[in-house]
């Protein structure tokens, strides 16, 4: 990755005068960061595409936790430590989908028995959802069949990753004991 010193050290003032309001200079620092956020992408993902996802979340991400960056420290590491959450996230994404996509093509070989299968799966599974509390259902929603990671479920509904994962295992262990209950009956 080739940066020139003074550019790299422009970028916590630049970042400390976006904090304050200065548009211009958070314009200034998201245009220098790009190629930067490329290249720091590129050591985790070789698909472009998957790279530009990337460099997207991380832009949103800069955006939603710009306050949190403290302009006495290196911006480099707070930057790379973002880039490389992002990045992962987009590689458990893909790997879910692609694990899916196999799981997909090996079950239409039977189609006629997995639709029915599936639909009463997914029947199931919209009872035993609707019998937990909102905000569990919500959670579950989100991160196991939208596919949201945790920060992202936090994120979307205004809570810590803590939060998230604390109602996360009381709706899992809801569910367990809902199908415990079900298959008794």
């Amino acid at each position: 990755m080739v940066m020139c010193d003074a550019a790299r050290e422009s970028w916590p003032g630049l970042m400390a005068r976006a904090q304050a309001g200065d548009q211009h200079a958070y314009t200034q620092l998201l245009k220098a960061l790009v190629p930067v956020i490329r290249s720091l992408a590129h050591k985790h993902i070789a698909d472009e595409v998957l790279v530009e996802d990337v460099i997207q979340d991380v832009l949103l991400t800069l955006h939603r936790v710009r306050h949190t960056y403290d302009p006495q420290y290196p911006f480099l590491p707070w930057l790379m430590a973002i880039v490389s959450a992002r990045a992962v996230d987009a590689l458990r994404r893909r790997g879910r989908y692609q694990r899916w996509e196999a799981e997909e093509s090996a079950a239409s070989d039977n189609i006629a028995d997995s639709n029915a299968g599936q639909q009463e799966s997914r029947e199931e599974l919209g009872i035993f959802l609707r019998q937990l509390p909102l905000r569990q259902r919500e959670i579950v929603e989100h991160v196991h069949l939208r596919e949201m990671s945790l920060t992202e479920a936090a994120a979307h509904n205004n809570l810590s990753v803590a939060a998230v994962k604390s109602l996360l295992h009381r709706a899992l262990k809801n569910l367990r004991r809902f199908g415990a209950h079900h298959g008794r009956s």
